[in-house]
């Protein structure tokens, strides 16, 4: 199958989404003084309230994970997605705090169907020799829905934490979108003997497929957690869980707290967020690196040189003795090591076959929001016991090395069709 105008289209409605996911991530962040303000609470009830989404998404990933493999691809992204922006938008109007806490860990729960099946959907949509790149430049959407973020926030902030909290809400309603113009998946499809509709998907895809067509798929169990530990496939999901894991705490137990170790180093708060606006855009032609070598090299060397020079770029921060080291240490990390997200988004889930590869990505989605959720008050300890900062950031790029160590006995999936 060719590249064609129905993959650009899909792709470019599910980057929105992705758009939409990054966006949700970092949320209110940058409005959060205006929540203290608006329910008089403190630093302790606002950290618990910026973090009700990524706790809520935990549960939620697996939750949506046993239903992707059963309900497809695209009904759970629409059904995931218009159940958040419901959700976030009672959130966002709640009159008192509790309510708007127990809103936005079940907002996250809902949201963790849309962020886990994301990729596995794009990447069983694209053909074989394409995946890499495609995947990779999905990724793209994560800097773009940052700096979005950051835009609206600093903008709509000004009037009131509220609005920004409602436009994101709403952005939920591009769940329509996926369910007007990106196709169910042909794997699942198949999977599920509905022949006659994986032929109609891959004909508007633009593949010559006759019809009447009977396509052959393993017979393996679907959607359940005991598959993933039979003896061909335990090995592998247990190293994904690990990687993802430990690249996670060691990305983003970093991105965290970059502001507050920017001023740390001297930067004001205004100059640490126009910083770190700065390193999503060097990301960008990081995800451009990325998808070019892993189609030339594969996912493996690409993965692995990326998440090496990551941690390199880490160490140069963290023990930094002059504003430039400061500066070139984190715009290194940023340009490698979110272009490693973008291969390892691919790569991960490329691993394991159709009927399972739902329910374990959701697995290895909820073990990069564990990562994410624990990462930042075990950090944020560490920095209040008076380490110095160079020992607590070597400290975090120690968990970029473990995902080095984890990632060398995966397979390569470059070029191969997926099970």
């Amino acid at each position: 199958m060719r590249l064609g105008p129905a993959h650009l289209v899909a792709g470019s409605v599910l980057f929105f989404a992705f758009v939409v996911e990054a966006w949700e991530q970092v949320g209110l962040v940058y409005v959060s003084d205006g929540i203290a303000a608006d329910f008089g609470i403190g630093n302790t009830r606002l950290g618990w309230a910026l973090s009700a989404v990524a706790f809520g998404m935990v549960p939620g990933a697996l939750l949506w994970g046993r239903l992707i493999d059963r309900l497809g691809r695209r009904r759970v992204a629409v059904s995931s997605l218009l159940l958040y922006a419901l959700l976030a938008l009672l959130a966002g109007l709640s009159p008192a705090f509790w309510p708007f806490l127990v809103l936005r860990c079940l907002s996250g729960m809902a949201f963790g169907g849309v962020y886990t099946v994301t990729f596995p959907y794009f990447l069983e949509l694209l053909p074989t020799r394409w995946r890499g790149q495609g995947a990779v430049a999905l990724s793209i959407g994560f800097p773009v829905g940052t700096l979005l973020c950051i835009g609206v926030s600093q903008t709509l902030g000004a009037v009131s934490w509220r609005l920004v909290a409602v436009v994101a809400a709403l952005a939920g309603l591009w769940a329509l979108a996926i369910r007007r113009w990106v196709p169910e998946s042909p794997y699942w499809l198949a999977r599920q003997e509905r022949h006659a509709e994986a032929v109609q998907v891959l004909r508007r895809l633009g593949s010559p497929v006759p019809e009447g067509t009977r396509f052959a798929h393993d017979d393996g169990r679907t959607g359940t957690l005991r598959s993933l530990f039979t003896p061909p496939l335990r090995r592998r999901f247990l190293l994904l869980l690990v990687v993802s894991f430990a690249f996670s705490w060691g990305y983003w137990g970093l991105q965290t707290w970059l502001p507050v170790l920017l001023e740390s180093k001297g930067l004001s708060m205004s100059g640490a967020v126009g910083f770190v606006a700065l390193t999503q855009l060097v990301s960008v032609p990081g995800y451009v690196l990325a998808a070019w070598l892993t189609r030339r090299f594969g996912r493996k060397p690409v993965f692995l040189t990326f998440a090496f020079v990551s941690a390199v770029g880490g160490l140069l921060f963290g023990f930094a003795t002059s504003q430039t080291q400061t500066y070139a240490g984190n715009l290194l990390l940023s340009f490698v090591s979110l272009g490693a997200w973008g291969i390892w988004n691919t790569w991960s889930g490329e691993i394991l076959p159709t009927g399972l590869r739902g329910i374990g990505y959701s697995w290895v989605t909820a073990a990069i929001l564990l990562a994410n959720t624990l990462s930042a008050p075990v950090i944020g300890a560490l920095m209040d016991s008076g380490l110095a900062t160079g020992v607590t950031v070597g400290s975090i790029m120690a968990f970029l090395v473990v995902a080095l160590l984890a990632a060398l006995p995966i397979q390569e999936t470059e070029g191969r069709a997926l099970d």
